[in-house]
This record gives structure tokens, sequence and C-alpha cells, in this order.
């Protein structure tokens, strides 16, 4: 049994000889050494020094050709491109002729570190620092990585105001358009529910029943329902084809402000004020799931068909992703400085963004990766709706709106509401908004009691509207 101090000087010493056999390369005075060339001779001392030279020294392989040429003794080397350099007298055999066996990487043989663009230059025609011409694989050393470099914006049309309904007697809370795009419905403190012709925009019926602000709708696609929920604690299921109630859910402790159904299932999710959210099933109005989690009012919830198949968004300042099989959250996103009151889900990719004080993030699922920022609406986020053409609606307690691009974030429209004739100017806030189902209408609910439907510009083209982006790197990636 050797003591500490004969290990440690053991350990020095194995230490010296493999730094010894890794550097006797650059050594011309140091001699070949029995034990280093066995060393190398070991499977796993050879992997890993094969391993640390690829990752640290690849690049530096071997040195440009005029550069070499100018080196001591450059007449006397022997430069084998393919294989690296020969064996000088003074150098260890072992660990030369493990070095020469490994294999180069493919992109070129050339020195990438040594490697500059010249203005005027890209791609091949990037040159070394000495006016050569470096190879088509070997011109990112010195270059800008193009991951880095910030995405151009697609052109979108700019959106207008196109219609105004007026009709109901209180702040306009919530919209909902139907699978078939022929009708919208609409929820307001005037404790009522209108459904309203999406093309000519008349009034086709009204349902009352709720005793309290209505805050969330939801038309289902695979049944003749609608389904409300209110501050009044209560949710609702009407039957389209009698205009009538006909299931109560009952559970919620406190004021309702949201509600979503399940795209494939036949269960729908609320939340409210009560800091859960609720699973109930649709038919036998059970509350089969309970997610707790939040510390302060949900104010916003989404379902998808994957996981996270459940999103909310909390006045706590976070956003949770839900695993509905184990009733529990997936992830939790802390990343907002303010109460996230709004969550967007693209209707086509497993990307969705929340909306707050601070500003709005873009995320991936299912593991809530952050994507980027959408930065620049300086108020409080209402509302945040998505369509098909990559175009993301932001609406705000002040009537202001914004318009984004969805894949790069660049903002190419803002705007103010325009309140109502009489209307205080205190009251142009956008507290929700939708796309219709084929994107191209805008529906916004409004707090001077109306509902505003905007378009897109069908005369703007490219030329008459360009777009007015400047690339930046100075983006926050938090």
């Amino acid at each position: 049994m050797l003591s500490p101090e004969s290990q440690a000087e053991l350990l020095l010493r194995r230490s010296a000889k493999r730094t010894r056999a890794l550097f006797a390369e650059s050594d011309s005075s140091s001699a070949p050494t029995p034990a280093l060339a066995s060393t190398t001779e070991d499977p796993a001392i050879k992997a890993r020094i094969t391993s640390k030279l690829r990752a640290e020294y690849e690049h530096v392989r071997e040195l440009p050709a005029h550069i070499a040429a100018k080196q001591p003794g450059a007449k006397k080397k022997v430069v084998k491109k393919a294989k690296g350099a020969t064996v000088e007298d003074g150098e260890d055999e072992g660990t030369m002729k493990m070095i020469e066996g490994i294999p180069a990487r493919e992109d070129g043989d050339q020195s990438q570190a040594l490697t500059i663009r010249t203005p005027g230059t890209s791609g091949a025609g990037a040159a070394g620092v000495g006016g050569g011409r470096a190879p088509a694989g070997a011109q990112h050393g010195l270059i800008r990585r193009s991951h880095v470099q910030p995405i151009k914006p697609e052109w979108h049309a700019p959106w207008k105001l196109m219609r105004v309904i007026s009709g109901h007697l209180g702040w306009v809370r919530c919209v909902a358009v139907e699978p078939e795009n022929q009708w919208f419905a609409t929820g307001a403190g005037d404790r009522t529910i209108k459904i309203w012709d999406l093309a000519s925009g008349n009034l086709k019926v009204t349902l009352t029943g709720h005793i309290s602000t209505v805050r969330g709708l939801a038309v289902s696609p695979r049944h003749p329902y609608l389904f409300s929920c209110a501050e009044d604690k209560q949710i609702k299921c009407w039957d389209l084809e009698q205009n009538k109630v006909i299931r109560h859910y009952h559970g919620h402790l406190s004021g309702i402000y949201s509600l979503a159904l399940h795209p494939t299932l036949d269960v729908l999710v609320t939340a409210g004020r009560d800091s859960v959210a609720r699973v109930w099933d649709m038919r036998t109005r059970q509350n089969v799931m309970t997610l707790g989690g939040h510390s302060g009012t949900i104010s916003d919830v989404k379902c998808q068909e994957s996981d996270p198949q459940v999103l909310t968004g909390s006045m706590d300042s976070t956003v949770r992703l839900w695993d509905l099989v184990a009733g529990k959250a997936m992830n939790v996103l802390t990343h907002h400085k303010k109460s996230v009151r709004a969550l967007a889900v693209h209707p086509t990719e497993w990307t969705f963004a929340s909306g707050s004080g601070d500003n709005i993030k873009q995320w991936k699922c299912p593991e809530g990766a952050f994507m980027q920022n959408f930065e620049g609406h300086n108020a409080i986020i209402n509302t945040l709706s998505v369509n098909t053409d990559n175009v993301l609606f932001s609406g705000a307690d002040n009537g202001s709106m914004s318009f984004w691009d969805w894949k790069s974030g660049h903002r190419f429209q803002t705007m103010q509401t325009v309140v109502q004739p009489g209307s205080l100017e205190s009251e142009a806030g956008v507290f929700a908004s939708t796309f219709d189902r084929s994107g191209l209408r805008l529906i916004t609910c409004e707090a001077d009691k109306s509902i505003k439907i905007w378009g897109e510009d069908r005369n703007a083209t490219p030329d008459t509207h360009p777009l007015d982006w400047k690339p930046t790197l100075a983006r926050r990636k938090f």
C-alpha cells in the first residue's frame, strides 16, 4: 500500500509523461521514450488523445501553404497535405504515428482560424491572411456565422378598419368564431352573449342567462354546442339547435376568466380567480382533474392536441405547461416579470406566444424553450392572436395595437384603435381578439362597447408599402 505522498508523486509523474507525449511534436529537443511510446498503444489513452487533438487542434492541424513556406527550416520539412507533418529527429515516433492516423475533417485542409473575409467577397471568394484564396470550406474562422444573422421578415399587407358593430351595453370581453366561418359570438359586461353574422355583421341571436360579465366563449367543432363562462362562477353549455342551456358545470370557487376546448378529446378546461385550471368531462359534467400550482389569478388558458395539451398564463407572471395524463405541470416558464394576461397558439406550428406588460415572448413546444422576444409594444397586453399567414396581433389596455411577423419578431404595423363617437378617450381598450378561420379578418372586442372587424389592405403591394426593417443583433435573449 503506497503512502499518500507516493501516490501523489506517481500521479504527477504519469501526468508529466502524458503531457510530454502529447506535445512532443513541438519539442524537437525531446528524445523518444520507450515508456511514452508504449502508452500510445493503450486504446483508452489513444482514444482520449485523439479526441483532445480533434477538439482543440483540428482547425490548426496544418498551416496554409503560403505561411508554412515562410517558416524556418521549411525546405527540410516535407509537407503531406493528406497525412499531416512527417516525423523529424527528436520527435516521439509513437505519438506522431498516432496523430498521423487521425483522419482529417472534411471541411478543408487549410487552417480556418487564419481565414478572413475581405470587403466585397463572399463564399469561396474569402481570402487568407497572406492574400491567398481560401477553400470553400475554410472561410468561417473570422466570418460571422449565418445562424446569428437576423431573420429577414416576410412582407405583410397593412391592416385597416373594415366595419364597426354596435349592440352590446357593456365592455365586450370575449369572442369566438364558429368552425364553418359563418358567424361569431361575443360576450360582454351586459351579461349577454350575442351571435353575429360574419359576412354582414347583423345580429342573429341574443342569449341571456349569466348574471355577471361573460368572460369566455368557445364553439365546439364536433358538437352543436357553445360553451360560456362568466364571473358568476358558472359554466354553461348551450345547445345551438334550441338556443338554450342544456348543462351546467359547478366547482369553481370564484370568477372564471378563461375557457378552452380540447381539439380531440371531449373535455373543456376553465380557469379563473381561484388560481386553478379545472378539466371537465363534457358529457358527464364531472370535474375530472384540477390543475393547481399557480399562486395568482389565471388569466388565459389554451389547449392543443399534443403535449403540453394545456397551457395557462397567470397573474403570478408565470406560464405553466401541463401534462394532461399525469395531471401536473411539465414545465414552468418564469421569464416574464409582470402578469401574463394573454396566450396565443400558432395554428400550424408547435409554438406559442405569451403576452405581458414587459414584452411578448415566443416559445417552442413541447419543452417550452424560449425562442425570441417581440419588443416594442410597451403597454398592458390583454390579447394575442396569430393566423396561418404568420401575422401576430397584440392588443393593449390603452387601445394600442401592433401587428408582428411571427418568424422574425418584426413589428410591421402599429396603430391606435378608434373609439366610437361619444366615447371617452379612456375607453380605447382592446380586451379580446381572434382571426376568422381564413385568417383574412381580425375581430377585436373593445372597451367602447363595440366590435371592430379589420382586414388587410388589398391594394397594398411591397412597392406601395415597403418593408421598414433594419437588421440588428442587439436583441435580448431572455
